[in-house]
């Protein structure tokens, strides 16, 4: 596994399991980890072994968000069948997306800024598995969505559900609360086909495990979603899908809230008001 990050001082970052090296030092004639997505989504990114800069341990690295501009932010709505069941919704029949303004988009650390109690006192924090995408594309078929796919990332995405409750066409603003969109360290650009579905997403709140799911049972998997979205609009490098959660949990402040991805990443924040 490859990996794609940024410092909190903006410094694009190119990594593998044994540590991070500058991004310029590896591929000088990329300045920005947004520059390097078509090389991950085509797979030409280079090894690191052969980088004469030394490598820099994860630990001593302070990571912002990967991209200093997201693009368009695309959420799934119950894409787990359990997670449904659990909120008494119906099976959707098609992918129920949604999208979320970039001002909402955090990155890892957070914090998550719960909205003042009058405004909402019932938010959720919800673990996912995001695809960035890297390659413009249109009317894209499942078959060959990879070759559009830069990489995948940990997210955690908060609803205002007692917002939601009262009315569903508030979902765009039950989700788009500043920080309501917190972002994984890095970029996940796998070196070979990712069994996806094997992988399983947990949703950690206070370090204990409030859902988990195998990936293999959502609704509409990671392939299925990029291609139904490229039929609906064009996809550009920076675009993100949330898949979907195994299951929300009720957050208050003083909460520590962890996404965890098997295989691919780990994004943790704390809560406040």
């Amino acid at each position: 596994m490859k990996y794609l990050a940024r410092t909190t001082d903006g410094t694009p970052l190119l990594g593998d399991d044994d540590g991070y090296v500058p991004l310029a030092s590896a591929t000088p004639e990329l300045a920005t980890v947004r520059d390097a997505l078509a090389r991950a989504a085509d797979g030409t990114l280079p090894a690191l072994d052969t980088v004469p800069a030394a490598r820099i341990d994860p630990a001593h690295i302070q990571f912002g968000p990967p991209l200093a501009e997201f693009g368009k932010l695309w959420g799934i709505g119950l894409n787990y069948a359990d997670h449904a069941g659990d909120l008494d919704e119906q099976r959707p029949d098609e992918p129920a997306s949604f999208m979320k303004p970039e001002s909402a988009l955090t990155g890892p650390g957070g914090p998550i800024k719960l909205p003042p109690v009058e405004r909402t006192d019932g938010v959720t924090a919800e673990a996912e598995l995001a695809v960035l995408i890297g390659r413009e594309c249109r009317a894209v078929d499942e078959d060959t969505v990879e070759d559009v796919i830069a990489g995948y990332l940990p997210v955690i995405d908060m609803t205002a559900e007692d917002i939601l409750r009262r009315n569903p066409r508030f979902l765009t603003r039950a989700k788009s609360f500043d920080s309501f969109l917190v972002v994984g360290p890095a970029i996940a650009v796998p070196e070979e086909p990712l069994a996806l579905e094997e992988l399983t997403v947990r949703t950690i709140v206070n370090d204990e495990i409030a859902a988990e799911n195998e990936i293999r049972n959502m609704l509409f998997p990671p392939a299925e979603l990029v291609s139904f979205h490229s039929d609906v609009m064009t996809l550009e490098p920076g675009d993100l899908i949330s898949t979907g959660t195994p299951g929300a949990e009720p957050i208050s402040p003083g909460d520590y809230v962890s996404a965890t991805v098997e295989s691919i990443g780990t994004v943790d924040a704390p809560v406040v008001r």
